[in-house]
């Protein structure tokens, strides 16, 4: 079992704070273990939730609005499920979700934009704030 420092447990008792126990507790699990991408679990800990989401530069909202855009822009729809999350958290909208998206159409393009949809509708159903009747584009037949 790997030792944590200070800015590690830091940065874990951040995230669970935002995401909750279990996703702490798993998350924990997986920086304490000794197996595959450990590693990169104690460097999240330190360098992302502790370093730059504890950093003052900018608020936790814009912050979120910041790491949602970039996963938006490189495609990674599993860990923009996660952030979504954690924006929702940090007190983003709906509207503000669909503002985010909109704003970067033209500069990412449809298809990036249709894939992000479906995961930020996929993360607004999880954490219990998808408006009635929402559908992905899939689910709407149009992918």
């Amino acid at each position: 079992m790997a030792e944590l420092d200070d800015k590690q447990e830091s940065g874990i008792a951040f995230i669970t704070g935002v995401m909750g126990e279990k996703f702490g507790d798993a998350f924990r699990a997986s920086a304490q273990a000794d197996g595959f991408s450990s590693d990169i679990t104690r460097m999240a800990a330190g360098w992302a939730f502790h370093d730059a989401w504890q950093h003052p530069g900018i608020g936790r909202k814009e912050k979120s609005i910041a790491i949602i855009s970039a996963l938006i822009a490189s495609r990674q729809a599993l860990e923009l499920k996660n952030h979504v999350k954690i924006g929702i958290a940090n007190g983003l909208t709906v509207k503000e979700l669909e503002g985010i998206l909109v704003q970067l159409t033209p500069y990412v393009g449809f298809p990036c934009i249709a894939s992000a949809q479906t995961a930020v509708i996929e993360a607004m159903r999880e954490a219990g704030i998808s408006p009635d009747g929402l559908e992905t584009s899939e689910e709407r037949g149009l992918l």
